[in-house]
């Protein structure tokens, strides 16, 4: 269970939320996403997650497809894909509850005070509107401004994230924007209310090297120039080694592991981790000690086991028996692990 570290983790992080300086910008604490089944029990994607984000942060969280992050990213949103639902938990932001709020207010918050960046940005631009005018929407709609200022507004944002010839794109349609060009108006959009909080879900995902290097640069830039926090979602475990200061892994809706960025890459103690990061190597040696197949399908571990046991290379009678718990190794390290690997 998350919650029995709550406070070591939130203490970790910074502080709690009462601390002098004021709240964490994000606090999690017991977030259970279900999904309902046709028979039997609810599926469970995101179990008692606990997650404490400072002001001015840039948090990374890895996992593999199936890990549940886009789950959780669209949950603190109070958006769970459907059919999932949000069956327990307490989601603040800047010290107050969302779960306490009704829809009218939470519409009021996303895209104000609450930002999300997209991998398929295509997917969310509307191709009927030009791409200033999508922009200049949400100052209009969040910030209440008259359509003059919003133009402006929307202009000067299309210069921050470095469209070139931003006058003449501000009349252009998404269609005619390259894939790098699409996700700028995507992060345009997403931080021109110059949100406190903003989750970024794989949203340099598909682009080439160049352009991901060159988005990843954007928002680092633009958080921390607006005051903003981040939570960054990814799946390549080495954007995160230059790009967030802290680091979680994340495995089957649970966080195997939690780091400040060099003693997480540095001093990795869940066998998980060791074992992405030896998908990466080139130690051929590296590779084959630390590599072990695939869970078989439909395989279940037993009641109250910890979820990775079938694919832990260092897994014993007790990770089978115990479900472990998130817990400090070091001064601001946790891991979820009753055996972790030595430093």
């Amino acid at each position: 269970m998350l919650n029995s570290a709550a406070t070591d983790v939130s203490a970790a992080n910074g502080g709690t939320e009462a601390t002098a300086a004021g709240p964490p910008m994000l606090a999690v604490r017991g977030l259970t996403v279900e999904f309902a089944a046709m028979a039997g029990a609810a599926v469970t994607a995101v179990r008692d997650f606990d997650l404490t984000i400072q002001p001015g942060e840039i948090f990374g969280l890895v996992g593999e497809s199936g890990a549940g992050k886009t789950t959780l990213a669209r949950a603190l949103l109070r958006l769970p894909p459907e059919p999932g639902r949000i069956a327990a938990g307490e989601i603040r932001l800047a010290g107050r509850n969302l779960m306490e709020l009704n829809e009218t207010e939470m519409q009021r918050l996303r895209g104000r005070d609450l930002s999300m960046i997209v991998p398929n940005p295509r997917a969310e631009l509307n191709p009927l509107l030009t791409v200033g005018e999508q922009i200049a929407t949400m100052t209009r709609v969040h910030l209440r401004v008259p359509s003059r200022e919003a133009r402006r507004m929307a202009l000067d944002m299309l210069r921050a994230v470095q469209i070139p010839d931003p006058e003449r794109r501000m009349g252009a349609f998404p269609h005619e924007m390259s894939g790098g060009m699409a996700q700028r108006i995507v992060i345009a959009i997403a931080l021109i209310c110059s949100p406190k909080f903003i989750v970024s879900d794989d949203a340099t995902s598909g682009l080439d090297v160049t352009v991901q290097a060159q988005i990843l640069e954007l928002l680092r830039r633009l958080v921390l120039d607006r005051g903003s926090a981040m939570l960054f979602i990814t799946r390549d475990i080495g954007i995160t080694a230059h790009f967030c200061d802290r680091v979680a892994v994340m495995y089957d809706g649970e966080v195997m592991e939690l780091a400040a960025r060099e003693d997480f890459f540095f001093r990795p103690r869940h066998p998980y981790t060791v074992m992405l990061m030896a998908a990466f190597s080139h130690n051929q040696r590296l590779r084959r000690m630390w590599s072990r197949p695939e869970a078989l399908p439909g395989a279940a571990e037993p009641a109250g086991a910890c979820r990775y046991v079938a694919r832990c290379p260092l897994a014993q009678d007790r990770c089978r028996a115990e479900h472990p718990a998130l817990r400090e190794l070091a001064l601001g390290h946790f891991a979820r692990c009753h055996f972790p690997v030595r430093p």
